[in-house]
């Protein structure tokens, strides 16, 4: 894949180009009564949070996400989300609605952007285990400042040896970010970039720290802006984050 977005903020760099999509109507296909219908994703800015996340223990012991295992399985089908995955992103926004509510993030914006940058950790054939780890690790292309790639050396650089980063994971962390903002989401003692759970929770607390409040449309497009300098790349992470919010598939 070819890495054609420059991260501001030095996040990441993600593996794919994300093409413009504007508000042009996707649609569902319902069936009922014999008929088919037509319902189209909505073009709110932000996207709607989608299905509400059940009240789950929040303190509980080992991969706490592991709870919303029913709430995923029901909108597994409907989304093309992996059941793990939805795990990690309701898991992240019930996180956040306990230690930042005036934030608001959504599953669905978390499920947008992971879409882009990995395809919930399928990028190249990749998988995630039970304990949330997605194997073989996805890497981004250096940092090397090639057209339309920033310039970002690695701590062991030298003049002679240079070293460039790459985007770590399936939310595409570059490793100062991560080393920043990484937190252990499933209990395991490690900051795991590679591990989905670990990695949508530090994307939401980074996202609520760039953005402040995500229910409005300033403070989300704030966020996702800080994510990654492209209107482009905002917009697609709108469109899939609004399709998901009413169960369908990107």
């Amino acid at each position: 894949m070819n890495g054609v977005r420059i991260r501001m903020a030095g996040l990441r760099a993600p593996l794919t180009r994300a093409g413009l999509v504007g508000t042009a109507v996707a649609l569902v296909l319902l069936t009922g009564c014999g008929t088919t219908h037509l319902t189209p994703v909505p073009d709110d800015m932000p996207p709607r949070a989608g299905a509400p996340v059940p009240a789950i223990d929040l303190d509980a012991p080992g991969r706490t996400a592991i709870q919303l295992h029913d709430w995923a399985k029901e909108r597994r089908e409907s989304t093309g989300i992996p059941v793990l995955a939805l795990e990690a992103y309701g898991y992240a926004a019930a996180a956040m609605a306990r230690s930042k509510p005036e934030c608001g993030i959504g599953w669905t914006t978390l499920a947008g952007i992971a879409s882009v940058e990995s395809q919930h950790g399928s990028h190249a054939g990749s998988s995630i285990a039970d304990d949330g780890t997605v194997s073989p690790p996805i890497r981004g292309l250096a940092l090397d400042g090639s057209p339309g790639r920033a310039r970002i050396l690695d701590a062991s650089s030298t003049d002679a040896n240079p070293v460039y980063v790459r985007a770590m994971g399936p939310f595409q962390f570059i490793p100062e970010t991560w080393k920043r903002w990484g937190v252990d989401a499933n209990g395991d003692g490690k900051i795991d970039p590679d591990n989905i759970d670990d990695a949508a929770l530090t994307a939401a607390r980074y996202l609520c720290a760039m953005g402040g409040d995500l229910t409005a449309a300033p403070g989300w497009q704030q966020a996702l802006l800080t994510y990654n300098q492209s209107t482009s790349y905002m917009n697609t992470v709108r469109y899939r984050a609004a399709a998901y919010s009413v169960g369908r598939t990107v």
